[in-house]
């Protein structure tokens, strides 16, 4: 399924059999009326179309009233219409200006030139345009003039329709979880990500998953405990648990409600995730006990019940045991290597590549002038793979932004010319886009081709960035790299992907300008990416997909260049992407941890270095006036393609990573990210 955001991005829809609803819960008659949309295409030769809004009409026409209770949130509805098997979803942005169109403009300018429908499906008392005076006899006149069918829902099942989603409402509030359920069609499910806590049910035994629900309006159950199973964005098993929704009145810590799950005979750290939890019943109501050894005990009571719920259960029509994970790849893949002076890497590492092609994937290779005998090479052994010849060496970023003009694909591919990849490294990475239209780009698992066990510098596991924008990885503090022992073997959504192997959507590469040429090479992934974040979408580490990168073999890492390109590439990064009113209390830190590095090259006795640090500087401050014009282009570009609200919170570090490294000798990242929650979050530990 095609999900849509942007009116202006609609395909060309063939023969196209069109529903329009609010669909909140989906339940067994919107199931129904789907099914019969679906029928109805196929009959057509069509694709099945719904259309719904966000945010609910009631919030921009009703301001003054409380805001709709939501049964589903927008992420809850993408899944659920997906399975439903609609070919399109469309989300139409609600405002007062949409609100205030005519009906016939309704019909016309949003129906009509959006959608070209072939048939459309709507209730006996649809109603439409400002002040609803469209009406089912408005919309049929309009259809013999543009060549549609209506075809209506009769008011028996519209009304039952009403009368479900009251029940589910009522139901779910009061605890009556397997009645909602019943009247669904599936288990109800609450989405949302997985943050830190306050660690109180880890020390009793019991370790949980505190949950962020994903939307602000959505129906919470009533308070208790409940039987209920969890999908993890790191993997399609179901987990079972039990769920906790209250106010922990046991602990008295004067909380909020609390959302959370502890995961039967599962401990890993899955902080950041997105978890979509399924509700299957009902155990009991929340209540105050006398002390932890009281909760203690009242816990493992709750765990044989829920046990026990799912040994009875039986599973409704909506729901199957399993997630399938295997949708084939529908996306045009574009590989594309930037080449300078690589023939030997070219050699060794693109037989392997070849062998690794999935349908739809194609390789690239682009020369950036090459000196060596690069060109010639590929033309005698490789002449069916496309090749760009550049007139001149551009360097990685500018390299990169002019073979990629060249370049028309869904998903552009960035990989460094001396990087070995595995044999299924492409499928977890696409699928990722496939499945989530936030994703706008991601890398795999990067380890050191040297030695296969360890991370490699570039990358590691994900990208992270600190306070004052110094990057580091999941996997890699500055030069120290951890060994691979899984222990970031989970999917997370991260700060920055590397560009030794980057991932991401081609729209968003070129609708956001590329990269910043004037770069040359090194941090242009990273001020890419924060343009993404800066634009809602998520940039996500996908480990089950793995390569082993040679490592400074297109840019040996510990050189006064390096050194240079890394201070000057990263302190504009900062200066183009960080909210104005940062900038001021940003700079001087900055300064003097920059000094501070350059005092440790002087106990080295590295005038190179020292010298690389000063260099960096005076290069950025006189070209401020450039950056900032560039900075306003960039701002204008990422309002133009914002698919959500800024995301840049997510893959950051509150603090220093120069604190933690050097001072506090904290050298691992598991190390680094707790320590933030300690410092940064004190009454906030799981």
């Amino acid at each position: 399924m095609k999900v849509h955001h942007h009116l202006d991005q609609l395909p060309l829809f063939r023969r196209a059999v069109l529903t329009i609803g609010s669909f909140d819960g989906l339940h067994l008659g919107h199931q129904s009326l789907l099914r019969r949309v679906r029928e109805l295409a196929e009959e057509e030769g069509g694709e099945s179309v719904v259309v719904t809004f966000d945010p609910h009409p009631r919030k921009v026409l009703r301001p003054e009233l409380p805001p709709p209770v939501l049964l589903t949130s927008p992420r809850e509805k993408i899944d659920l219409i997906r399975e439903a098997g609609v070919d399109h979803l469309v989300f139409v942005p609600f405002t007062k200006e949409f609100s205030s169109l005519s009906a016939g403009a309704y019909v016309e300018e949003f129906l009509v030139r959006r959608f070209q429908p072939s048939r459309i499906v709507i209730g006996y008392d649809h109603k439409f345009g400002a002040g609803r005076q469209g009406d089912l006899q408005l919309l049929r006149s309009f259809g013999e003039k543009h060549d549609f069918r209506v075809e209506e829902i009769g008011a028996r099942e519209i009304e039952e329709m009403a009368v479900s989603s009251t029940r589910i409402r009522k139901a779910i509030s009061g605890g009556e979880i397997k009645e909602a359920n019943e009247l669904l069609g599936y288990n109800y499910r609450l989405s949302g990500t997985v943050i830190t806590g306050r660690q109180i049910g880890r020390s009793i035994g019991y370790p949980t998953a505190n949950v962020q629900p994903d939307h602000p309006d959505k129906l919470i159950p009533a308070e208790g405990i409940y039987a209920a199973e969890a999908e993890l964005s790191s993997t399609s098993k179901r987990l079972r648990g039990m769920l906790y929704i209250g106010q922990r009145p046991s602990l008295n810590d004067g909380r909020d409600l609390t959302i959370e799950l502890n995961i039967f005979d599962f401990d890993r750290d899955i902080y950041g995730q997105d978890i979509s939890i399924r509700i299957t019943d009902f155990i009991r109501h929340d209540r105050e006990l006398d002390g932890l050894e009281a909760l203690k005990a009242q816990l493992m009571a709750d765990k044989v019940a829920v046990l026990k719920t799912f040994e009875e259960k039986i599973p409704l029509s909506g729901e199957q045991s399993t997630v399938t994970d295997s949708a084939p790849i529908d996306l045009d893949t574009a590989i594309v290597i930037l080449n300078y002076n690589g023939r030997q890497y070219l050699e060794l590492f693109l037989p392997p590549l070849i062998d690794s092609l999935i349908e739809g994937s194609r390789i690239i290779v682009a020369d950036n002038l090459s000196t060596d005998d690069s060109v010639a090479w590929m033309k005698a052994n490789h002449p069916n793979i496309e090749l760009i010849e550049m007139p001149e060496n551009f360097g990685f970023a500018g390299g990169y932004n002019h073979a990629l003009e060249q370049v028309e694909a869904d998903i552009f591919v960035l990989l460094n010319s001396d990087v070995e990849v595995t044999r299924n490294w492409l499928t977890p990475c696409l699928r990722m886009f496939q499945d989530d239209e936030m994703v706008g780009a991601c890398q795999p698992k990067i380890l050191a081709q040297h030695d296969k066990s360890r991370f490699e510098y570039a990358g590691a596991a994900g990208g992270w960035i600190d306070s004052l924008g110094y990057p580091f990885c999941r996997g890699r503090i500055f030069t120290h790299t951890e060994v691979d022992d899984g222990q970031y073997d989970t999917p997370q959504e991260i700060f920055w992907a590397t560009g030794a192997a980057l991932f991401i959507r081609s729209k968003l590469f070129k609708d956001l300008g590329g990269f910043e040429a004037e770069y040359f090479a090194h941090a242009e992934e990273i001020d890419l990416c924060w343009r993404l974040k800066r634009s809602g979408y998520k940039v996500m580490a996908q480990p089950a997909a793995t390569v082993y990168h040679v490592g400074g073999g297109t840019l040996a890492y510990k050189t006064p260049r390096k050194t240079y390109l890394n201070f000057r590439n990263t302190l504009t990064t900062s200066f183009k992407n960080e909210p104005g009113i940062k900038l001021f209390w940003w700079l001087p830190l900055r300064l003097l941890l920059d000094g501070m590095a350059g005092m440790l090259f002087l106990v080295q006795g590295d005038w190179a270095h020292i010298s690389a640090i000063l260099r960096a500087h005076w290069h950025v401050y006189p070209r401020l006036r450039f950056w900032y014009r560039r900075r306003q282009l960039r701002k204008q570009q990422i309002e133009a393609v914002r698919i959500g609200p800024d995301r840049s919170d997510v893959g950051t570090l509150h603090d220093s990573v120069v604190l933690h490294y050097y001072f506090l000798r904290n050298k691992r990242f598991d190390q680094i990210v707790h320590k933030q929650f300690d410092l940064v979050h004190p009454d906030n530990q799981q």
